[in-house]
């Protein structure tokens, strides 16, 4: 049967893709938000690093309106920017000697938020196994469809799902795209749109332990509102050092 090409069909798919995850992860969900909640609540920050196209999610993550003050995002072009590694490293995700550099760059109660489709990327293993060794905990969200299916590109043939500690599947198809194309290869990709559901139910989650613990939670209000950016100066202050809009 011919798949139809359109923007209803891709709705359609995009809506299945949101129900199975919605459905799947929730366990998942609250077990990152207990993570994140325990690092906050010992004076961490939340570091969200994904290579690729994956770094698109980091962005949900850090620094944005209605997301966690405390947070950083990491990525490969910062090996450039504070790390001194040449430029062509950019252009090799795959590698994982990419990795070494900003596994250093943290405090000792970090917590981690590791974003790859694939999930078998050398960066992103070697991120992975650098930040276990030095004894951080690490959410993973990657769709488990595709890792499964292809071989890692480490040299540990470790993949992203082997190592975190909490495991969350953005219900994406092998290949990402959900569309079939008559002549082979596939349109309409879904994990950008269910890895932002889940980066955004995390951090809601979070801020719900906050509230139960008394505690104000520490969110920015969007900079073109009025008083956003004096709400948001005042919580970064807290963090100063801590987070990269602060260096």
């Amino acid at each position: 049967m011919t798949t139809t090409i359109s923007a209803s069909a891709y709705l359609n798919a995009v809506t299945a893709a949101i129900g199975r995850v919605t459905e799947t992860q929730h366990d998942a969900v609250h077990a990152a938000a207990d993570l994140i909640a325990t690092a906050l609540g010992q004076g961490g920050v939340v570091q969200a690093f994904g290579c690729g196209h994956s770094e698109a999610l980091s962005m949900e993550i850090a620094g944005r309106a209605g997301g966690l003050v405390p947070t950083n995002r990491i990525a490969l072009r910062d090996l450039v920017l504070y790390g001194g590694a040449d430029r062509e490293v950019l252009e090799i995700k795959q590698r994982d000697q990419a990795a070494h550099w900003p596994a250093t760059a943290h405090g000792p109660d970090d917590v981690f938020v590791l974003t790859s489709n694939s999930g078998v990327n050398g960066v992103i293993v070697e991120f992975a196994l650098l930040l276990r060794d030095r004894g951080h905990r690490l959410i993973g969200i990657t769709s488990l469809d595709h890792t499964a299916r292809v071989e890692s590109r480490h040299p540990s043939g470790r993949r992203l799902a082997d190592i975190a500690d909490v495991v969350l599947d953005n219900g994406a198809p092998y290949g990402d795209a959900a569309l079939p194309l008559p002549g082979g290869g596939a349109v309409g990709a879904i994990s950008s749109i269910t890895g932002a559901l889940l980066a955004q139910q995390i951090v809601t989650e979070v801020v719900a332990r906050l509230l139960a613990a008394g505690q104000a939670p520490p969110v920015y209000l969007s900079a073109n509102v009025p008083g956003g950016d004096t709400h948001n100066n005042e919580l970064e202050a807290r963090y100063a050092g801590r987070i990269r809009r602060t260096a």
